[in-house]
């Protein structure tokens, strides 16, 4: 930690518990991460003004209402961050392109649900995709937040036989079947790309299902540079990907609703949802075509259909003008984030099992090193219990 950030930790914690006198032990917790929260808010943001009063102001609100409100400078500073200190994602160079939708107002599952859409064309930005995070309302004491239960605002339902078939993305089981019991009726008749409803559940009330309109979707027809045939396995895929299962913690304050999205690297796509054995498991299909012994593993049939599924995927975004990158390209970009974050004085969290691409991994340059996998916040996490 920098010397200002020490600095700026020690005042601010001597303002919060200096004066907390006997405080609940909730309250004693929420002061000391509102602490360190503000140490970092205003070690990174000299011109946000004085500690020192929004110190006062965050503990009087503390001791009047059991909770705090967070300034909308302070709320864009927490996502952007929580995205930094995201270990999972290779795509953090960006982190300070973050757009911030403030929603906190929203708690309704009506009103979430259309701020989802319109996040949704918002981000998808007519294919020139934008990063952005929408929040809604927090936990308050007495008064939990909504949750949103689809796990992106976008995604493919899985039909289960109750057997080992499956129509449509194997890993949407379990919200398709919750959709179909809320009163989705399902693709007519079931098919293997049908869009899923967004599910969304406010506090106090059970979940509600709400159908994704139109035009608050972009999908791309995968079509390939090369092979003519490859249209005609009608294999399709989202421009955006939404994540809105997580909920976004900062200084001792959660919002359990708070959909955020980057754009889409091409292995995502290819190598995990369409080539994985547990998902859409394409491989075998475009291996047969292309005429490729697939009784034996020797012949590496399944490496030359993953990098020709991969690149049918950036061709197909590239030529619908939807943005796309690839992982070669992000890789670079993860070691220059590396730089710029340790050129600043932070540690920078990355799991290894997650930042090295699934395909062409060692081919990579973030394959060729260790990283320190650890928590802190701000931070996404996965949402709790329904309120």
């Amino acid at each position: 930690m920098r010397a200002a950030q020490r600095r700026y930790f020690s005042h601010s914690r001597r303002q919060l518990s200096g004066a907390a006198g006997a405080q609940p032990p909730g309250e004693l917790d929420l002061l000391a991460k509102a602490s360190r929260f503000l140490a970092l808010f205003y070690a990174e943001n000299p011109e946000a003004g004085s500690l020192s009063e929004r110190t006062r102001q965050v503990r009087r609100e503390i001791a009047r209402e059991g909770i705090y409100r967070h300034t909308a400078a302070e709320l864009t500073f927490a996502a952007r961050v929580a995205w930094r200190n995201s270990s999972r994602c290779i795509g953090r160079l960006y982190w300070r392109s973050l757009r911030v939708r403030d929603r906190r107002q929203v708690s309704s599952a009506a009103g979430v649900a259309a701020e989802c859409f319109e996040h949704l064309r918002a981000a998808t930005n007519g294919g020139r995709v934008r990063p952005l995070i929408t929040v809604f309302s927090p936990d308050q004491p007495g008064r939990p937040g909504p949750r949103i239960l689809s796990p992106q605002l976008v995604g493919y339902a899985g039909y289960s036989d109750g057997g080992q078939r499956v129509i449509g993305d194997p890993t949407s089981v379990e919200i398709t079947r919750l959709a179909l019991e809320l009163g989705w009726r399902g693709g007519q008749p079931r098919g293997g790309f049908d869009l899923l409803p967004l599910i969304v559940q406010a506090a106090g009330a059970p979940p509600r299902w709400h159908e994704v309109p139109a035009d608050a979707v972009l999908e791309v027809p995968l079509l390939h540079p090369e092979l003519d045939w490859f249209a005609s396995l009608g294999l399709r895929w989202y421009a955006v990907p939404v994540i809105s299962n997580m909920q976004l913690e900062a200084g001792g304050i959660c919002y359990p609703a708070a959909p955020f999205n980057g754009w889409y690297m091409c292995t995502e796509i290819g190598s995990r949802d369409l080539g994985d054995v547990a998902r859409y498991n394409q491989l075998p299909e475009i291996a047969s075509r292309m005429g490729l012994n697939i009784t034996d593993d020797r012949t590496l049939w399944k490496d030359k259909a993953v990098t020709e599924l991969n690149l049918a995927v950036l061709h197909s975004f590239s030529t619908a003008g939807v943005t796309i990158t690839d992982h070669h390209t992000e890789s670079v970009r993860f070691l220059k984030h590396l730089e710029l974050e340790e050129r600043h004085g932070r540690a920078c969290p990355a799991d290894w099992t997650w930042i090295v691409p699934p395909t062409a991994s060692s081919s990579t340059p973030v394959f060729h090193r260790y990283y320190a996998d650890f928590d802190q916040s701000p931070r996404f996490g996965r949402s709790g219990s329904s309120p």
